[in-house]
């Protein structure tokens, strides 16, 4: 489930954030899919890290 938060929270971060630097609709797609596949391999990552700990 936290990989699912994180990339969803990573796309809207990623849209707003090219939003603010005036990004056409490609831009705004292409930062929030970036962003996205960064959250949901944080949230991978804090999946195997946060149980060990």
């Amino acid at each position: 489930m936290l990989p699912i938060i994180t990339a969803t929270a990573g796309a809207l971060l990623g849209a707003l954030f090219a939003r603010s630097r005036k990004g056409n609709g490609f831009d705004i797609a292409q930062y929030a899919a970036v962003w996205a596949v960064m959250g949901f391999i944080l949230g991978v990552i804090a999946i195997i890290i946060v149980p060990r700990l």
